[in-house]
């Protein structure tokens, strides 16, 4: 049998205990989010009796109950190791230390294409004085040095020790580059020093966005420019024939997984209640064909599990996703990420 084929779904059904069939097809609806037509639904019954999957009951009036027998059991708990293995093909179950996950974010198109329209926006040029708040493990800083030429400067500043020693063998020959441990929520900078400044994907784990978006506007010069790439988690849509699922994932994703989930549509509100002028917002969308793809990025096994600890999601719920997700069938996810771009005023002559 097919993992999502009427019966299987039917035998899934008959697992809490004798079910007729209305209530067989609520149930069925409950797990895929659909019900099954009448014919699909007896159909399947009257295949399962044959098979001696399911055991027809005494009548109760009009309404005939049906039971999961122990054969059918055992060829669901087949299944589920089928599929556990099958899942285990498709979707990482450990989870990826963080540089190497935000190395294969920025090697993806979409995050090439995001990155490209940030660093456009900041306009650094030579001779400008660039900070890259949250550096990471550098990822950036080469493309920034390159901008500034020799008569300029490129300050990157991460929390993570880690982060900034492996920063600064990335950028070892780079004169221009300096890397440093610091907290972003306070700068280890003077007032009004800095041309440009960055973040990439890092208000959304902060503590207080408010107050880096303050420091910032403090370190700038009258006319310095701040970019802002930051994704709107609550924009995250996956493809699957229970919306309720797919609705609670997003949301168990946005409440409990990204502290800021919705820093993206936040941050031109937040700006200028910091200081700054917003001149210009762009939106890009990635788009996920391919979940293997889609899973590298998102980690859809790790927070589906996650999910189910939490209790947005049900061990069914979770089980009948996870499986939609690594059948052959097609794949559709997306989420938007806006890039912002913040100005501090000019100096009135």
């Amino acid at each position: 049998m097919r993992t999502h084929d009427a019966q299987t779904l039917v035998l899934t059904a008959l697992t809490e205990g004798p079910l007729h069939g209305y209530a067989v097809n609520t149930a069925v609806e409950k797990l895929s989010g659909a019900r099954l037509g009448a014919g699909s639904l007896y159909g399947a019954l009257a295949r399962l009796e044959r098979k001696g999957l399911v055991e027809a009951l005494a009548a109760q009036g009009r309404q005939r109950p049906y039971r999961i027998t122990g054969r059918g059991r055992e060829l669901l708990a087949r299944e589920a190791r089928t599929m556990e293995r099958v899942s285990g093909q498709v979707f990482e179950t450990v989870t990826p230390d963080e540089v190497r996950y935000l190395d294969r974010v920025a090697a993806t198109g979409a995050g090439r294409t995001y990155k490209h329209v940030a660093r456009y926006e900041l306009r650094a040029g030579p001779g400008h004085t660039v900070l890259d708040l949250g550096c990471g493990p550098g990822t950036d800083l080469a493309a920034l040095a390159g901008c500034v030429g020799p008569a300029g400067a490129v300050i990157g500043i991460d929390a993570s020790r880690e982060m900034v020693e492996l920063a600064r063998e990335r950028t070892e020959g780079l004169p221009t580059v300096d890397v440093r441990l610091g907290d972003i929520h306070q700068l280890p900078l003077p007032d009004a020093g800095a041309d440009r400044a960055r973040t990439d994907r890092v208000l959304q784990h902060v503590d207080d966005p408010a107050a880096v978006l303050a420091e910032v506007r403090r370190v700038l010069r009258p006319g310095g420019r701040l970019v802002l790439a930051e994704p709107d988690w609550d924009s995250l849509a996956v493809d699957h024939a229970d919306l309720d699922t797919a609705r609670a994932y997003t949301r168990h994703i946005t409440d409990r997984i990204i502290r800021n989930g919705i820093i993206g549509r936040q941050l031109p509100r937040l700006a200028q209640e910091a200081g700054f002028t917003v001149p210009a917002v762009t939106a890009t969308t990635s788009v996920f064909r391919d979940v293997r793809a889609a899973d590298s990025v998102l980690g859809l096994h790790r927070n589906t599990r996650r999910a189910v600890a939490a209790g947005y999601l049900t061990e069914e719920q979770a089980d009948s996703w996870l499986a939609a997700l690594a059948s052959d069938g097609p794949f559709l996810a997306s989420v938007t990420l806006y890039v912002v771009v913040a100005e501090v005023p000019a100096a009135r002559p």
